[in-house]
């Protein structure tokens, strides 16, 4: 079966029809198990997932970058841009959401949920110039839809081993002792801690002897607003021998991703889909490449988007738990509408 089927050069009318969830994990386990390179991209609900062939990327109106891989299809004429105004959505529109949260917490429906909102943000940037100056480990340019600027793998496969380093807590570089405050929050620490635990368990299900070989370690991302830390762990599983011949099944195994969701997980989807005032869409979902031999992906997060009316969006959110507090949350939504390089990139 051919992943690829029909291609519109209107990139705004239909754009290309997308693979069902069966169909993906059919075509990922026969590619992997024929060392065949493929690109994959899955959104949120696992309802539009592309899989392409090196051979297909060149009709498919998509640019990305990840560590070691780039591809890049006809990028417009890059532009200087003056402004990046995030539009605050009000903090009792978000303290109703927060409260709705906070009731399944309390009925123990749920003990941590990713809690995600779009911003509107009046920009003169066009997507491919955000594309371009980004500085994140992985980028993807879906042409005239979004742009996302990650700085969160999902999972790496290399030698039989997969790798995942789930990302949660983030602090503005310039607070003084930033390092040493969220290191030491108690309502962080915990909400990493049960992310970890999740992620531990879906590799569990993948591979054996799950190891967290790094536990909470600090990246500092360059913003136009300035340095943010995040806090990160790496968690690793060995696969058994015939994990190629069933990568479709592993990585549909562990979605959606957990960083972005919560725990325990299908509920607390259910909980996201009943609570959120908006569609994620590909936001939250993840992209990524298999060379034949190894596999890299990101998380979709850090994610600019146009709506169908050209106004722009941008989606962001944050880790809600039990020892939350509302004020706390809805500023790190608002920390996170940036774009990842300096003002020298813009006029």
């Amino acid at each position: 079966m051919n992943a690829f089927r029909y291609f519109c050069a209107h990139y705004n009318a239909k754009i290309l029809k997308s693979l069902s969830k069966e169909e993906a994990i059919k075509i990922m386990d026969q590619m992997g198990a024929s060392a065949q390179p493929f690109f994959f991209l899955i959104n949120f609900r696992m309802d539009e997932i592309y899989v392409l062939t090196e051979k297909e990327l060149t009709q498919f109106p998509i640019s990305f970058q990840m560590p070691g891989k780039q591809y890049s299809k006809g990028l417009e004429e890059l532009r200087p841009f003056k402004s990046f105004l995030p539009i605050k959505i009000s903090f009792q529109e978000y303290l109703e959401a927060f409260n709705k949260v906070q009731k399944e917490l309390k009925d123990g429906n749920t003990y941590l949920l990713n809690l995600t909102f779009q911003t509107g943000v009046q920009t003169d940037a066009s997507l491919e110039s955000i594309y371009h100056y980004s500085e994140a480990p992985y980028k993807l340019l879906f042409k005239d839809r979004f742009v996302v600027y990650s700085p969160e793998s999902f999972v790496k496969i290399s030698n039989g081993i997969i790798s995942s380093y789930p990302m949660k807590g983030t602090i503005g570089a310039d607070i003084v002792d930033a390092e040493k405050i969220i290191l030491a929050d108690e309502k962080e620490s915990a909400e990493h801690r049960t992310i970890v635990d999740l992620i531990r368990n879906d590799l569990g299900i993948a591979g054996q002897k799950v190891r967290v070989e790094k536990y909470r370690y600090i990246d500092r991302i360059t913003t136009n607003h300035g340095d943010l830390l995040q806090i990160s762990s790496k968690i690793t599983a060995q696969l058994p021998e015939d994990y190629c011949s069933r990568l479709g099944q592993l990585l549909f195994g562990m979605l959606p991703a957990g960083s972005v969701t919560g725990a325990p997980k299908k509920k607390t989807v259910e909980i996201i889909l009943e609570t959120e005032n908006y569609e994620r869409g590909f936001y939250t979902g993840i992209f990524g490449y298999f060379d034949g031999n190894d596999l890299d992906s990101a998380v979709m997060i850090r994610f600019f988007e146009r709506l169908s009316d050209g106004t722009f969006v941008y989606k962001s959110g944050g880790g809600i738990t039990a020892k939350s507090d509302a004020e706390k949350e809805y500023q790190e939504l608002i920390d996170k509408v940036y774009v990842p390089f300096t003002r020298e990139h813009t006029t």
